[in-house]
């Protein structure tokens, strides 16, 4: 069965980092575009960033331009989203998905990807 898994979220200072994973069970994600999304309280998901499964194209909302960094490793079967310089707007729960025989990727719908993964809390807060 495909499942992916977030890891990485937790409570942190203003200014501070981190990173997120998205694992693979079952399959591995070389042929998958990867992307990110979070859904704040109260608020619809949002698309963050994203890479194309050869790595080569990545997509970021203007939002966490210049402080999100995505990333993958294909030795690990995993998806990296770095995050720097959080401030409280970044509070939310964020989720990966996947999409299968697509050689970009997309932030601008939810719907484009077949596959995601439960998601993992980021909460910004002094």
């Amino acid at each position: 069965q495909l499942q992916l898994v977030e890891s990485g979220g937790g409570l942190v200072q203003p200014g501070g980092s981190l990173r997120l994973s998205c694992a693979a069970s079952g399959f591995t994600l070389d042929y998958y575009a990867i992307g990110w999304f979070r859904q704040a309280p109260g608020k619809g998901r949002e698309g963050v960033s994203c890479i194309s499964r050869s790595g080569g194209i990545t997509y970021y909302a203007d939002s966490v331009k210049g402080r999100f960094t995505i990333s993958r490793d294909y030795a690990k079967n995993t998806v990296y989203l770095q995050i720097n310089s959080l401030i409280p707007e970044d509070t939310a729960v964020y989720y990966c998905a996947a999409r299968s025989r697509a050689v970009a990727c997309s932030i601008g719908t939810e719907d484009w990807y077949e596959y995601w993964g439960q998601g993992t809390q980021v909460t910004v807060s002094s």
